[in-house]
């Protein structure tokens, strides 16, 4: 199916209506850090390990060691000027087109009354929708979404098309101002990061992997310095989906099309009730990238390039 190009209206409402997730519709919130693309270091080993050089890998945090099971080792990037958090936005290719799909498991910690009273933050039409596509795919995910979701953390995190990643514990913002978010700074940035983590092990995920995702995608050189002890990568995005909120499938899947390019991420929403038509648009937008000659990877592979 070709779809034509067009722009989706309401995408300027983005970071808003998620209360930071995701950014605005050329990427993050005004003030918050550009992304900076950094250089695959060697392989590491899939706790959250980054590498100083290719022969000098630091020692993982026990916040982040993997389960048994989980991928023995993932690429990684070398840490940037000053021993700051690296960032990745999109890989550097020139002839395969790969493409990778991200999705961000939201829920604040203070959501789980909304939870509770029948709110929906969850999104397992998409899942089964990309295991029936056969989509690699990596999902950024809080840790209140692991803990309120545990069953569904761990069916995420033991199947091999998908791998988890660091969406913080409680979706505060690293960077203040952002869309409102309430803001953590220091030994609680990292402190955040740790229980997300911890969380995943809990839920009995396994396939985890040592990136992390800024709420909101803001950060500057300061959250990157308060992230550092963590020894992850931060993962952003060069594709914007406009899935939040969004009242029509036809109009995200187009936007996404529109954007890709070989080495994309895309980012898009697993929360049924912030983003209600994904699950449609990927049943456009898979197909069509297919036909385009694109192939769908994990971020991990697509570091890797």
């Amino acid at each position: 199916m070709t779809l034509s190009v067009r722009k989706v209206a309401a995408v300027a409402v983005l970071g808003a209506a998620l209360t930071g997730c995701g950014g605005g519709p050329s990427g993050p919130q005004q003030g918050a850090g550009q992304a900076r693309l950094g250089s695959p270091a060697a392989s590491g080993p899939a706790t959250a390990s980054t590498q100083a050089s290719p022969s000098a890998p630091a020692s993982a945090p026990a916040s982040a060691s993997p389960l048994p099971g989980a991928p023995a080792r993932v690429p990684v990037l070398t840490p940037g000027a000053n021993g700051l958090t690296p960032v990745f936005e999109r890989a550097r290719q020139r002839s395969e087109k790969t493409v990778a799909l991200t999705f961000d498991a939201d829920m604040t910690s203070d959501q789980g009354p909304r939870a509770a009273s029948g709110e929906r933050f969850d999104n397992p039409d998409l899942i089964d929708t990309l295991r029936r596509l056969k989509v690699p795919s990596t999902v950024f995910m809080t840790g209140r979404w692991a803990e309120e979701y545990s069953d569904q953390a761990k069916s995420i995190g033991t199947d091999p098309n998908f791998e988890i990643a660091n969406h913080s514990y409680s979706h505060h913002a690293f960077k203040s101002p952002c869309y409102g978010l309430p803001a953590l700074d220091g030994e609680a940035a990292r402190a955040d990061v740790e229980r997300a983590f911890a969380a995943f092990r809990k839920a009995g995920a396994v396939n985890t992997v040592p990136y992390f995702r800024f709420p909101g995608g803001c950060y500057d050189d300061q959250a990157l310095k308060a992230l550092a002890p963590a020894k992850v990568t931060a993962v952003q995005w060069d594709v914007v989906s406009g899935d939040a909120f969004a009242k029509d499938p036809d109009a995200v899947a187009e936007q996404v099309l529109a954007g890709v390019k070989p080495g994309s991420v895309v980012v898009m929403h697993c929360t049924r009730s912030a983003a209600p038509v994904t699950e449609q648009a990927i049943q456009k937008i898979v197909p069509e990238l297919r036909k385009r000659g694109f192939r769908f990877v994990k971020v991990s592979e697509l570091m890797g390039k």
